[in-house]
């Protein structure tokens, strides 16, 4: 797994609050709401002032009923179902991004690709964890504040992802329900136990989501950052050309 960035040190955080990312942020959004963007669709740039893409895979793991489903419709914009239903395959969600790069101003689109698949979906068929983990950037490990087997099963799902030969895959932590704290079942002194064994960043997410960006902004931009900061790092250590 790759080391952790210091947060904003790469890219803007909570740029979507700045005016000069009104002009981007509005190619996601219709109406004050989210756009929805299928597999071959894109937001739409004027020709003069086009946006390079980054596109990225992301898995959700975790065992079933933390919320995956919840989480990559949370993240998308799109409504959130009422009821849990285990997911039979694997589904796929578009999200994009924008972010503004720190050192250089440079405007970017992220292009998250979240992959969710059902636990009981990946016991019963080999072949779907391998799938997911093919050309995977990231994985987002998730566990509910409600449930405290699916924080006790982290380390489990952690492992499912080492890879002995060291490639880098990001890694974040997302602890979803957090808005129910009257059930919770996994106190703080748990999460800083967790966070000091494993240095993964933390996030929390949970209650109603709304139709704007202040919601998904903070987990988006930590996605970003420390995708960003992996492609830099691997940049960095590819031989040159004619050296």
């Amino acid at each position: 797994m790759t080391a952790v960035p210091k947060c904003g040190s790469l890219i803007v955080r909570d740029w979507h609050r700045c005016k000069d990312s009104k002009e981007y942020f509005s190619k996601i959004l219709h109406k004050k709401k989210r756009k929805i963007f299928g597999l071959l669709e894109s937001p739409l740039m004027p020709p003069h002032e086009a946006v390079d893409t980054v596109h990225y895979k992301i898995f959700l793991s975790g065992k079933s009923g933390v919320g995956k489903s919840s989480l990559a419709a949370r993240l998308a914009g799109v409504k959130i179902p009422n009821m849990h239903y285990e997911t039979t395959g694997i589904e796929t969600t578009v999200v994009y991004w924008p972010v503004k790069l720190r050192e250089t101003n440079r405007v970017l689109f992220f292009r998250f690709q979240l992959w969710d698949c059902g636990e009981n979906a990946l016991r019963r068929f080999d072949h779907l964890l391998p799938s997911c983990k093919e050309r995977v950037d990231a994985v987002l490990f998730l566990f509910s504040f409600t449930d405290r087997m699916s924080f006790d099963d982290l380390a489990n799902q952690i492992a499912k992802w080492t890879d002995p030969y060291g490639s880098r895959v990001v890694s974040l932590v997302v602890g979803t329900k957090f808005d129910l704290f009257m059930h919770c079942d996994v106190p703080d002194k748990d999460l800083s136990v967790f966070q000091d064994t494993w240095r993964l960043p933390l996030m929390r997410t949970g209650g109603e989501a709304g139709d704007g960006l202040g919601d998904v902004a903070p987990l988006l931009d930590c996605l970003a950052e420390n995708l960003w900061h992996q492609d830099c790092v691997v940049a960095r250590h590819q031989p040159q050309l004619g050296a």
